[in-house]
C-alpha cells in the first residue's frame, strides 16, 4: 500500500486528495468570473435604460395633447398637427412691420370655448410663417424687436433660434413667440401669439385667468409635431 510521497509511475503521490478530483481543465469557483460579472452588468444596465426610455415615451404621450388635425403646405414644404376646434387660416399673413412687409403662412386660431369666461382673447394663435428671402435663417427677422429676449435652444433633437416679447396696449398684453429653423430654406418660424386682458381692468368674478401653461403646452405640441418634407 502506497503511503504519502510514495511514488507512483514516475512521480510523487501527494495526499491532497486531487489524484481523483482534479483533471486536466483549470477549475473554477462556485463565483462568476470577471468576464460573467462584466456581462451580467452591461445586460442589466442596458435593460435598465430601455425600460425608462419607454417609460418616459408613454409618460410624453400621455401628457400630451391630443392632435387629430393634419395640415400640409406642398410648396413650403412641412406638414403639421392641430387639436381638434383649432381653425387654420391659409391665407394668413403678419402685419406687424407694416403693408409691403407682410409673412405669409398657416394659422391655427384657438377654440372661442378655450377663452370663453376668461381673460384670454379669442384671437390668440400657433403660426407656421415663412420668409423666402433672407440671408440666414433665425428669429430675427420674425420678430424686429430691440428688447426681445434671443437664444439659440436645442428640443427633442432640433434647433431654433427663439426669441420672445411682450407688448402692452390699452389695458391688453400682447406675448409672441418664435421659433426658426435655421436649417429651412425658405426660413420657416413658428409663432405663438397670445393675447390677453389684464385681470384688474375686469369687474371683479367676471373673469378668471387663463391657464397660460396649458395654452403653451398645446402650442408646444403643435411645435412638435411639425415634419419637413
Amino acid at each position: 500500500m502506497l503511503g504519502c510521497n510514495d511514488w507512483r509511475g514516475g512521480r510523487v503521490v501527494e495526499c491532497t486528495g486531487f489524484e481523483n478530483r482534479q483533471g486536466r481543465k483549470l477549475l473554477v469557483g462556485s463565483n462568476p468570473t470577471l468576464s460573467a460579472f462584466v456581462m451580467r452588468t452591461i445586460l442589466i444596465t442596458i435593460l435598465v435604460l430601455t425600460l425608462v426610455a419607454v417609460g418616459e415615451y408613454f409618460l410624453v404621450r400621455s401628457q400630451s395633447p391630443n392632435l387629430p388635425q393634419s395640415y400640409a403646405d406642398r410648396t413650403l414644404g412641412f406638414s403639421i398637427r392641430y387639436p381638434a376646434g383649432y381653425t387654420p387660416d391659409a391665407a394668413y399673413q403678419y402685419q406687424e412691420f407694416g403693408p409691403g412687409k407682410e409673412i405669409g403662412g398657416v394659422k391655427f386660431t384657438i377654440p372661442a370655448t378655450l377663452a370663453a369666461g376668461t381673460n384670454l382673447g379669442s384671437d390668440s394663435y400657433a403660426s407656421v410663417e415663412a420668409l423666402p428671402k433672407v440671408a440666414s435663417c433665425s428669429a430675427t427677422p420674425f420678430l424686429d424687436d430691440p428688447g426681445a429676449i434671443r437664444r439659440m435652444i436645442s428640443e427633442n433633437g432640433r434647433i431654433y433660434s427663439f426669441a420672445s416679447s411682450t407688448g402692452a396696449a390699452a389695458g391688453n398684453r400682447y406675448e409672441e413667440i418664435v421659433y426658426a429653423l435655421p436649417e429651412t430654406n425658405p426660413c420657416l418660424a413658428l409663432r405663438y401669439f397670445i393675447h390677453y386682458g389684464v385681470l384688474e381692468n375686469y369687474p371683479p368674478g367676471a373673469v378668471r385667468e387663463f391657464d397660460e401653461s396649458a395654452l403653451l403646452k398645446q402650442f408646444d405640441a403643435i411645435r412638435a409635431s411639425l415634419t419637413l418634407n
